[in-house]
């Protein structure tokens, strides 16, 4: 019974390949692109930091800054709205063209200056299950690498809303259908030639195995090259804004690197295997790479900062 059913579907595919191959591409770059679609129901819910169980209002203070970088980038207010965010570093998803637009999550350590220290250290964090002392050694060592200046603040704001507006979050739901309709027709290509459509069942599906196989690794391939690309082209065009941007983005990867170069020797052994000597995370997974190393970002940054001095 199973097997008659299956070479009707075995049928069924190949005289409507082409109509299943498109569908196919297009829901998944749809699933893909939803979280960006609908940011509000997605990512907000995920990142909004919270207040006495009420979302926690943006600062005027932060809404004024994120104003002006829209303003020295260019890139224009509309699309975009800036909500209050937890943890240390800014997010964002969606993007400005679209309906649902482009949410920047801005972390309450923004509000922080070397003197105040508003919004780190008056906030509670535990690490390895103890509260961390922000008048100990350890603990203002850490608020150092937390407190950024406003030339930092402002890159790091800029480089999330330049990655929505040039269509980042687009070019990464792109990779899955792309890799998907590549393997597909190219699958079929080269059974044609070597003429597998007449030989054994058996030997088709092995093969279309192998291809599955194949496929997923540069689909893994790609989407790592992407995103790494993407990282470092929205660092090149924050960079790029003026000379005080460009030494903002320095400071910001540095004081990433000295912040986990320090959680390595707070948190211990855990420690060790999250964060490499250099204050680079270690990939979860050994045979993928997501995200751009902060110490190459920083390099070119750097690079960046000195053909502006040049």
């Amino acid at each position: 019974m199973a097997l008659p059913l299956f070479l009707k579907f075995c049928v069924f595919t190949r005289q409507h390949r082409g109509k299943l191959l498109g569908a196919s591409s297009l829901g998944l770059f749809t699933v893909n692109l939803s979280y960006h679609i609908f940011p509000e129901q997605t990512f907000r819910r995920l990142y909004q930091s919270w207040s006495k169980g009420e979302p926690a209002p943006l600062t005027a203070k932060l809404r004024d800054l994120f104003s002006d970088v829209l303003e020295e980038t260019r890139l224009g207010s509309s699309g975009f709205t800036p909500f209050a965010a937890y943890g240390f570093q800014p997010v964002s998803a969606g993007v400005p063209r679209l309906p649902g637009g482009c949410l920047i999550g801005i972390p309450a350590n923004y509000n922080s200056t070397k003197e105040d220290g508003a919004g780190t250290s008056d906030r509670l964090l535990v690490i390895n299950g103890q509260e961390v002392d922000w008048a100990s050694e350890p603990g203002a060592a850490l608020r150092d690498t937390l407190t950024l200046s406003t030339n930092a603040q402002k890159f790091s704001l800029a480089r999330e809303a330049i990655h929505a507006q040039t269509c980042g979050p687009i070019l990464q739901a792109s990779v899955a259908p792309v890799c998907l309709a590549g393997v597909c027709v190219s699958s079929v290509g080269i059974k044609q030639l070597l003429g597998l459509y007449a030989g054994p069942i058996l030997l088709r599906g092995v093969f279309n195995a192998l291809a599955v196989l194949l496929g997923f690794t540069g689909y893994f391939l790609s989407y790592d090259a992407v995103s790494q690309w993407l990282d470092y082209r929205s660092d090149r065009k924050a960079a790029a804004v003026s000379k005080a941007y460009a030494q903002g983005g320095l400071e910001f990867y540095e004081k990433i690197l000295a912040r986990n170069r320090l959680l390595r020797g707070i948190i211990g052994k855990q420690g060790e295997t999250m964060y490499a000597p250099s204050g680079n995370l270690f990939p979860k997974n050994k045979l993928r790479l997501k995200h751009a190393p902060y110490t190459s970002r920083r390099d070119q940054i750097l690079h960046v900062l000195e053909q502006q001095q040049e």
